[in-house]
């Protein structure tokens, strides 16, 4: 079997997992030993993290992170496991529709079945969202690229209306319905989770609902009950881990003891993860 041949048995895999009212749920992962960790917790599939992923690289979220240094972290985590990988590539890593495509290329060359694409735009003075016709150019040139590939990559188009305060059900579905057309297989809306929001998305959206979910959210079971097909916890993961190293330090650093680290996980356990064969 040749590697494109590969990809689009994963790709078509992958696509078969989002279902609505049955919910693919994708504990981010940010480098390969959470992703093996996640892959063994029994998670279908694996989806990066965009801020994971560039905190772990040394640079802050928010389009700051090179597509080189991206994908090459995606290319790691699609070797290190045996189940589909989905890369979050923020807004494209470039800065036009053609970039985009590029940038396509690449995380298919990586091994990933899937991307996230945002609309915010992070430019200081731009407006808070890329323009509905701008960004449906970015996913089209985004499916283009795959398409000609031959793989049924799964673009999962990130609209940012509610993280930003730029709009609300109706705003978001106008938007929705234009990447859809373009070419977007699913819709992912961070930042709603209040359920009847959720349920409004859910029936206004023609394709598979993508929730961010963290503290406070409601349940998988409650989201599937509201007809989600995939559920994702984004940076919060990353972010319960770097607050856990935060609060070890401290507590080695101020009273010289270790309680913090009592849960850890088996060094020989973790280390046999690891030395597994992909």
């Amino acid at each position: 079997m040749t590697n494109t041949e590969q990809l689009r048995e994963t790709a078509l895999a992958f696509r078969a997992l989002h279902v609505p009212g049955r919910p693919l749920v994708l504990p981010n992962a940010w480098d390969t030993a959470g992703a093996r960790i996640v892959e063994e917790a029994g998670a279908a599939a694996v989806a990066t993290t965009s801020a994971g992923l560039a905190w772990d690289l040394g640079t802050a979220d928010g389009d700051r992170l090179d597509r080189e240094s991206a994908l090459t972290a995606v290319a790691r985590i699609a070797a290190a496991v045996r189940v589909p990988v989905s890369a979050d590539i923020e807004s494209g890593y470039a800065p036009d529709a053609r970039g985009v495509g590029d940038t396509v290329r690449a995380v298919l060359a990586a091994g990933a079945v899937g991307v996230n694409i945002e609309d915010a735009l992070h430019t200081e003075g731009a407006g808070p969202l890329r323009p509905v016709g701008e960004q449906a150019e970015r996913i089209a040139a985004a499916r283009a690229a795959a398409d000609a590939a031959g793989v049924p990559l799964f673009v999962n188009a990130r609209i940012d209306t509610y993280l930003r305060g730029a709009g609300g059900v109706e705003e978001t579905l106008e938007r929705a319905a234009a990447f859809l057309a373009a070419g977007a297989d699913g819709v992912f809306v961070p930042g709603a989770v209040d359920p009847v929001t959720v349920k409004a998305l859910v029936e206004g959206v023609e394709g598979p609902l993508n929730i961010l979910v963290g503290p406070g959210a409601p349940s998988v079971g409650e989201l599937a009950a509201l007809g989600v097909a995939r559920v994702s916890a984004g940076s919060s993961i990353a972010q319960a881990a770097h607050a856990l190293v935060r609060r070890a330090a401290r507590e080695l650093l101020d009273t010289g003891t270790y309680g913090t680290l009592t849960d850890g996980l088996d060094y020989a356990g973790l280390n046999a993860l690891m030395s597994r064969a992909r």
